[in-house]
């Protein structure tokens, strides 16, 4: 089994995970988030004997876009037509500037690499609807970025995620990335930090990452025993 399709995997990743289990199936899903970037299949088969304590992500290119666009001096309306205009955007961009395409990708990553049991209903959302041209040149001036910050963090036996416009400082590799690139970084008790970048996309990415899994389901990874 590999999708792309990020809701059912956010809403019901143990119940399809199961199901594939029983029916001795694979089922991969590293399109999901970050396109074609490893970022599901390094945890899966490089974060071994390690505990995923916290996951940072900017991991929506329509609000990077935007963002981008703002500092820059585009005024929102026009930043939105851009993105609009080379397809990044969809005709009603309302779940991108409203967190909830960031909430439901970094449900994914919490549910698959921190053990986590969340529904997108449950992070903490606020989208990029109140920023302004003003607010990102400033915040530029103040050797900052305003970047749509997805967070996971483990709280005791629970995990909170929360989507809010927040300022980076430019020491933060999240902070550098641009346009429609995508960023996260894994923070564990053993490795610290480990920080994922991916450049400017387009359609072949997606496809990559499909590809990839159903290469590893060929070669029968992480079927049952």
């Amino acid at each position: 089994m590999v999708t792309a399709n990020k809701g059912p995997v956010a809403f019901a990743y143990r119940e399809l995970q199961a199901l594939a289990a029983r029916q001795g199936l694979g089922f991969f899903f590293e399109s999901t988030v970050m396109d074609g970037a490893p970022v599901l299949g390094i945890g899966r088969e490089a974060l071994l004997a390690t505990t995923v304590q916290r996951i940072r992500g900017v991991l929506n290119s329509t609000t990077n876009f935007i963002l981008t666009r703002l500092e820059e001096g585009t005024p929102f309306a026009e930043a939105l037509a851009q993105a609009q205009a080379i397809g990044v955007a969809e005709a009603n961009p309302a779940n991108d500037l409203e967190g909830w395409d960031a909430a439901v990708k970094i449900v994914v990553l919490a549910n698959v690499l921190m053990g986590a049991d969340l529904r997108p209903a449950d992070v903490e959302r606020t989208g990029i609807m109140g920023i302004s041209v003003a607010d990102a040149q400033a915040a530029v001036q103040a050797g900052q970025r305003i970047k749509l910050l997805c967070e996971a963090v483990r709280d005791g036996g629970q995990v909170r995620a929360s989507v809010r416009p927040t300022p980076l400082p430019f020491s933060d590799p999240l902070c550098q990335v641009s346009r429609t690139s995508s960023a996260v970084t894994v923070q564990t008790d053993t490795l610290h930090e480990l920080t994922i970048i991916e450049g400017d996309t387009d359609p072949t990415t997606t496809a990559y990452g499909m590809l990839v899994d159903l290469i590893n389901i060929a070669r029968g990874r992480h079927r049952p025993a």
